[in-house]
């Protein structure tokens, strides 16, 4: 049995808060953007959308109706020269970019009371912020450390009106081939 000493367990912690941070900011975005039925549909939207969050870069080639000088996605020089290099990198899956984080994340918004799950199209998962959700996320929007984040949740909410995960999917992997190709579990860099 592995052991985890004080450090490793204090990381660990850390990265899933900020998982849980920027997916908590994403869902209220999503729910409160026009076209989107005040929920984020389905596990698949969820990964898809935040693939975009968390490579800026690659949002206004997926997103037609997003401009890539769209000050929300406070896109940097070294963004746009370098689009797969992130400080939180995805995972190539059998549908598209994953992450293994989605469901210790989802489950534990939920848990917290932060979000809530809504009924969904069969088969899926649906997701909205609670009051205390939609608090956090307004004021975490308001503080240095996450308006980028925020920001950019909700340029990519505006702009993926109305498409739903496997929308997503198909312009990702059109849009992005070259990226997209690649063994399944490889880090997407």
């Amino acid at each position: 049995m592995t052991t985890l000493d004080a450090l490793e367990l204090a990381l660990l912690r850390e990265d899933l808060a900020y998982h849980q941070a920027r997916v908590l900011l994403l869902v209220d975005a999503v729910a409160a953007a026009p076209g989107h039925a005040r929920k984020l549909d389905g596990l698949t939207k969820l990964a898809k959308l935040d693939f975009l969050v968390r490579y800026p870069a690659f949002a206004p080639v997926v997103l037609a109706g997003l401009d890539g000088a769209d000050s929300r996605l406070h896109l940097t020089e070294a963004d746009t020269e370098a689009p797969a290099e992130v400080e939180a990198p995805m995972t190539r899956y059998k549908y598209g970019p994953w992450d293994d984080r989605y469901y210790a994340v989802i489950g534990a918004l939920v848990g917290r009371g932060l979000l809530r799950y809504v009924p969904a199209r069969k088969g899926s998962v649906a997701l909205a912020p609670t009051a205390e959700g939609r608090r956090l996320a307004r004021a975490m929007s308001e503080s240095a450390e996450w308006q980028q984040v925020s920001d950019r949740c909700w340029a990519v909410a505006d702009a993926s009106s109305g498409l739903t995960g496997n929308a997503l999917k198909a312009l990702i992997y059109e849009r992005l081939a070259a990226l997209m190709d690649r063994p399944h579990r490889q880090v997407i860099r």
